[in-house]
């Protein structure tokens, strides 16, 4: 599990992204790279991590399904993931 901490400040760059989405395409359609440097680090959405919706674990993460690598495998042995069949684990 990830530490509460870590897992509040995604969601705080989130919130920073969503925030000056839309400031930062109007100054990076104009060329203005000095506007864009006065904005917030964390309001870039480069930034932001993909983290697993069940434990928050940053590594191994699967997009297609939101979660990670092991929580995945854990969700298919139990039958949670339909269409999954264990192969060879």
């Amino acid at each position: 599990m990830a530490k509460e901490s870590m897992k509040a400040r995604e969601v705080k760059r989130k919130k920073l992204v969503d925030k000056y989405a839309a400031k930062r395409a109007k100054l990076k359609a104009e060329g203005d790279y000095v506007g864009l440097s006065r904005l917030p680090r964390n309001s870039n959405p480069i930034r932001l991590h993909n983290r697993c919706k069940l434990t928050g674990r940053p590594k191994g993460y699967l997009r297609q399904f939101g979660v990670s690598r092991i929580t995945f495998r854990e969700m298919a042995a139990s039958g949670l993931i339909p269409g999954v069949k264990k192969a060879s684990w």
